[in-house]
């Protein structure tokens, strides 16, 4: 666990540059956030009698979160994490207990209910807090299966989901790897400030890449050898090796190019969902790729990736039931022979819960395509006729949000 620090650094070096970190309060309302029961004054959020669960709008699941908190006496409130946005956050997700230790109120505790401990899960030592009504400073990490607390700059927490899950096992939320960031009220006046997140992106094995003959094509930093409109700026944004995107492009053109043109090329990345979206009816699509005339109810997350500069031979990302993989504009056209279209049509689901991290890796030659998604081939050696020999990467705006990293293309 201690290494999550080392790419957490307070301080910058030259060796260790600090990472960006956004806001998640701006200080004067509760933009961003959905919830009752919750106030602002003096640049804090507070909790009032009525308050419960105040939950940001957008889903976390690699971070570390800064916050500032004050306690009145027999204080108790809580950070949820992993919350799915309804239900209990401590079980339907994870809290973080907040909670004023030194009241006679709660001389009974159980070990998992002080302040820094995993509620029902996990007891954190005890917690540095400053007096009643001072500031404490704390930052919760959670990065794949662990989880960090530190308060006032010590370690009170280290745990592994994995683990816990084993010990908890009708416990949903510890199965979770990805979710809202939540205000667990009990209609104490715990106040919060300085709100910030510092998201990280997955892990990859940059080295292993090179090696193989790929070549990055996001730096992590910049939009360098993107092509990109004066209205993408502000909502294509990379900071600390992810590229986001709100899904709010001003731009004529709201999809994100790479300048380079390619023709048999592999190309593999990681995504995710970066907030939920509005519930619609979706078709269910049999093996043949055709609507089998049944609907289910599915949030609408819609993006893509354009091959060879074509819309037509996108490999779709989205939520839809068949899953992502699908290329929704040769599986459409009535034109095609069926072969051609079954073999467009995901073999399977793959995708990972909303929020989570996926990886891709589609390989196009001549006018064969494979996809594989979180290591399960999806579409198989499909045809696409007609595609163009050569052409650019996009990355689709469909008015989801969605984030990108490690952006790797390797030319056959």
């Amino acid at each position: 666990m201690k290494s999550i620090l080392l790419i957490l650094p307070l301080v910058a070096t030259a060796a260790e540059p600090q990472l960006t970190k956004t806001p998640l309060f701006n200080g004067k309302d509760l933009s961003g956030w959905t919830g009752d029961g919750y106030v602002v004054e003096d640049g804090a959020i507070v909790c009032t009698p009525e308050g419960k669960t105040l939950v940001t709008e957008k889903i976390y699941s690699n971070y570390a979160l800064d916050f500032e908190f004050k306690l009145p006496a027999a204080g108790n409130n809580g950070i949820g994490i992993h919350y799915p946005g309804t239900g209990d956050a401590a079980y339907e997700g994870m809290e973080v207990q907040v909670l004023d230790n030194s009241s006679e109120k709660y001389k009974d505790l159980k070990p998992y209910q002080f302040h820094g401990s995993l509620y029902t899960l996990a007891a954190a030592k005890k917690a540095p807090l400053k007096p009643v009504g001072e500031w404490n400073n704390e930052r919760i990490v959670v990065n794949g299966d662990d989880v960090m607390v530190i308060v006032n700059g010590e370690t009170i927490l280290e745990s592994k989901l994995s683990e816990l899950s084993k010990e908890h096992g009708d416990h949903k939320g510890v199965k979770r790897r990805s979710g809202h960031i939540a205000f667990c009220g009990h209609g104490d006046r715990v106040a919060f400030r300085n709100i910030g997140i510092v998201e990280l992106a997955p892990p990859a094995n940059d080295e292993g890449a090179k090696q193989a003959g790929f070549t990055k094509i996001f730096d992590g930093k910049t939009l360098e050898g993107w092509e990109h409109e004066e209205g993408d700026k502000g909502h294509w944004v990379p900071a600390n090796g992810i590229l986001k995107y709100d899904g709010h492009s001003e731009a004529k053109d709201k999809d994100l190019w790479f300048s380079k043109e390619y023709g048999d090329m592999t190309v593999i990345f990681d995504w995710r969902w970066g907030k939920p979206g509005p519930v619609m009816k979706r078709p269910i699509i049999g093996p043949d790729g055709k609507e089998t005339g049944e609907q289910v109810d599915e949030q609408e997350l819609d993006s893509g990736i354009y091959l060879r500069g074509s819309s037509k031979s996108q490999v779709n990302l989205w939520n839809w039931p068949c899953g992502s993989g699908e290329v929704y504009g040769y599986r459409t056209d009535k034109s095609q022979p069926a072969e051609v279209i079954a073999g467009v049509t995901p073999k399977t689901k793959a995708d990972k819960p909303i929020g989570e991290w996926n990886r891709t890796m589609i390989t196009i030659q001549g006018d064969r395509l494979t996809v594989t998604l979180n290591g399960q081939t999806v579409i198989e050696n499909a045809q696409l006729p007609g595609i163009p020999a050569k052409g650019k990467i996009a990355l689709q705006h469909h008015g989801a949000a969605i984030d990108f990293a490690n952006i790797w293309v390797k030319e056959l």
